[in-house]
């Protein structure tokens, strides 16, 4: 028999990762609340139709894709054959699959909201928090199955709502306490800019998605990838000294020159932005910085405006980014729902949790659940147990009873082991005087006390 697996890159999670997980999900659950943004959900499965072709060329071959029921019914053999043969040259065929898993949570928002926008008030701000999968090559920080938490407002086109979720951005990291987080900003139309500056505008997914791999290949692998998409030494000259610019003076100035207004328009929206958010900005964010980068591309192909995307650039840890983002003037439109602008970000959930699991970041108590326990000694002292333990759990105090009276030594190592910070332990002179021992591991104390004081002890 086999030995029993997780397909490869996927993951079992214990109670301790689980509690620490639910714990960055509270934070930022709280904070969206705060900002007035709504919870939806949307099914695992979409109907293929509805992802394809959203995502650029890479990315659609990354959606893990369905195969349908009833393929083994022997009067559909030949249709699923020439529909295999189909798949295998690239082509979707509807005879062997018609669903596919969730690659993220924004084109299933954008379906969300067509279906069911005569019941949303618009601007419609909504946070989403569940599971996608991608058929990327596992790595550290790189999951097939991981979760996202999508924050969006859609139906504005106010640059107020790109300044909210910087807010949200620098307050998550900031709360978490992640260390020197940096939120690079740029804008697509700034992209489209520096792509027509060099006469190359056709080509701007090309140039955009080569970019988008600077931090993997470095300056050199983009040069090389621009060249093999057919762009001119002339053109990746260009392109390769205007996204290395740090100042938006000179990119503008550079727009204003050659009468570039779509570049022109993008600076704009970023001085405008920034300006917003700094109204918003809380001194306290010491932690995280604002920097504008047009380096920073984002390769999915719907972004039209500000694009988003952060980073720990703490030297203790090696991970990509963190979260990411940005304006789609008209994603909706790709189901039929015509000039509603909307903007997001999204928290690599999966990732977020690895970096602060690396710095130690979490507090210790939520990796356990359970406060205290009551050791077993059975008869009487068994029902004066439960007793207590009703009292417990009615001030909000977890708590447990081992369930069989086995030995004390056992049920101690097994309270100890599950790092379940107090012990009770009740024996006939305890219950006669109505008292109870509490033994407390990290001080290495054992105490005789009153159940008022167990309950103030533990509360």
């Amino acid at each position: 028999m086999s030995k029993p697996s997780v397909p490869q890159g996927t993951r079992d999670l214990t109670p301790e990762v689980v509690r620490k997980r639910l714990f960055l999900l509270a934070t930022l659950r709280n904070i969206f609340e705060q900002c007035g943004f709504q919870p939806i959900e949307t099914p695992s499965m979409e109907n293929l139709t509805t992802l394809m072709g959203k995502y650029g060329e890479e990315g659609d071959r990354l959606v893990f894709k369905v195969l349908n029921n009833g393929l083994n019914d022997p009067n559909k053999h030949d249709k699923t054959r020439s529909a295999l043969e189909n798949v295998l040259q690239g082509k979707n065929d509807v005879n062997l699959t018609e669903r596919a898993l969730r690659y993220d949570l924004t084109i299933p928002f954008a379906r969300y909201v067509v279906m069911h926008q005569s019941e949303l008030q618009f601007p419609f701000r909504r946070y989403q928090m569940q599971p996608v999968w991608r058929a990327d090559r596992p790595q550290k920080g790189r999951y097939r199955e991981f979760w996202q938490c999508d924050v969006d407002i859609v139906g504005s086109n106010s640059l107020i709502n790109e300044a909210e979720l910087l807010y949200i951005y620098r307050e998550a990291f900031f709360q978490l306490a992640v260390p020197e987080v940096v939120v690079r900003i740029n804008s697509r139309k700034v992209l489209t800019g520096i792509a027509q500056y060099c006469g190359a505008e056709e080509k701007l997914v090309d140039i955009t998605t080569a970019i988008d791999k600077l931090d993997k290949v470095g300056e050199e692998g983009v040069v090389k990838e621009l060249s093999e998409r057919g762009l001119t030494d002339k053109q990746i000259q260009d392109i390769i000294r205007l996204i290395n610019c740090t100042e938006l003076d000179r990119l503008e100035q550079e727009f204003i020159a050659t009468e570039i207004s779509e570049g022109i328009l993008g600076i704009k929206e970023l001085r405008d932005t920034i300006a917003y958010h700094s109204t918003l900005a809380k001194l306290e964010w010491n932690n995280s910085t604002l920097k504008i980068d047009f380096t920073l591309a984002r390769g999915l192909s719907y972004y039209t405006g500000i694009i988003v995307e952060v980073n720990c650039n703490d030297p203790r840890i090696k991970m990509g980014s963190i979260g990411g983002g940005g304006r789609y003037d008209d994603l909706t439109g790709l189901f039929g729902l015509k000039d509603l602008s909307g903007v997001g970000v999204s928290f690599g959930i999966d990732r977020i949790y690895d970096v602060m699991e690396e710095l130690h970041l979490f507090p210790a108590e939520i990796g356990v659940g359970t406060k205290a326990m009551i050791v077993n000694t059975g008869g009487e002292n068994e029902l004066y147990a439960l007793n207590i333990l009703k009292q417990l759990r009615s001030q909000n105090i977890a708590a447990e009873i081992y369930p069989e009276p086995l030995k004390f030594d056992k049920q101690m190592k097994y309270i100890f082991n599950r790092s379940i910070p107090f012990a009770i332990i009740i024996e006939n002179e305890e219950r006669e005087q109505g008292n109870v021992r509490i033994k407390n591991f990290a001080a290495g104390t054992q105490t005789k006390i009153s159940i008022e004081v167990l309950i103030k002890t533990l509360s």
